[in-house]
């Protein structure tokens, strides 16, 4: 019992690195953190083993500009398993390199912490990945190393991983779309419950500058309770959030009339 709730404390840290860190923070600039709390995610990141955050924001920014074409690094258009996984075993196609040169990274790069996981990536994703979900419960409470690096380390990031490519794959195939029914990105309830509050991919994709990544009505959103309670601590400012009569408005105009 006490390893698996281990592991499901890293699978959460895990998440929080990829969802409130590379995602919410890096990607989208959607709310500002303080030092403690950028130094918290970059290794929460880490432990995710995602690219570091450089590469994952970098990814993620030509993502949304060149949604579902060629330019998209896990183009849904090329099928589930291409977005989900494939996108990961081939060259990116040349339109996403071409037009990625085109957008400006350099506010990543300008973040000393950015900077610094990914100069020690591989030595961080070692330690926070691999070292200490292993060494952690054998240390505290004598469980084999043997069941700790397979269940804390190995299974809870082989979860990890799909849970977080199915809001690239699944999020943009299966769901309703109630902000924007010309896009492909859908809200998926099941993703949302894995990806702690990022299937709500049709909002997403509508107003990808709101830090909440979900109309503030649905409640389930863990990575905005994490978010609120760092702004309560005095360690997030700044957080941008997309006007009620906005997304009304959006519902009416180009929404399927779902919600």
């Amino acid at each position: 019992l006490l390893l698996c709730l281990s592991a499901y404390f890293c699978f959460l840290l895990t998440a929080l690195g990829v969802t409130a860190g590379a995602h919410r923070l890096w990607s989208h600039r959607s709310y500002k953190a303080k030092l403690p709390l950028r130094i918290f995610l970059a290794a929460a990141n880490s432990m995710a083993f995602q690219n570091d955050i450089y590469e994952w924001s970098r990814d993620h920014r030509v993502h949304h500009k060149y949604s579902e074409t060629d330019a998209d690094p896990h183009n849904a258009r090329r099928g589930f398993f291409f977005s989900h996984i494939g996108w990961l075993f081939v060259r990116k196609h040349r339109d996403v390199i071409e037009k990625g040169r085109k957008l400006d990274f350099t506010d990543l790069l300008d973040d000393p912490v950015v900077r610094f996981q990914r100069k020690y990536y591989k030595s961080s994703v070692v330690l926070m990945c691999f070292v200490i979900p292993t060494v952690v419960p054998w240390y505290l409470w004598g469980e084999s190393l043997w069941n700790a690096y397979f269940l804390a380390s190995i299974l809870r990031y082989t979860i990890s991983l799909n849970v977080t490519w199915l809001v690239n794959s699944a999020a943009h195939m299966y769901g309703n779309r109630p902000y924007d029914k010309n896009i492909n990105p859908r809200q998926n309830t099941l993703v949302t419950l894995g990806a702690i509050g990022e299937g709500f991919h049709n909002y997403h994709h509508t107003f990808p500058f709101d830090y909440s990544a979900s109309e503030l009505g649905l409640k389930f959103n863990p990575t905005t309770w994490f978010i609120d309670f760092m702004f309560w601590l005095g360690l997030v400012t700044d957080r941008k959030q997309a006007p009620k009569e906005m997304i009304q408005a959006r519902k009416e105009r180009t929404g399927d009339g779902s919600a």
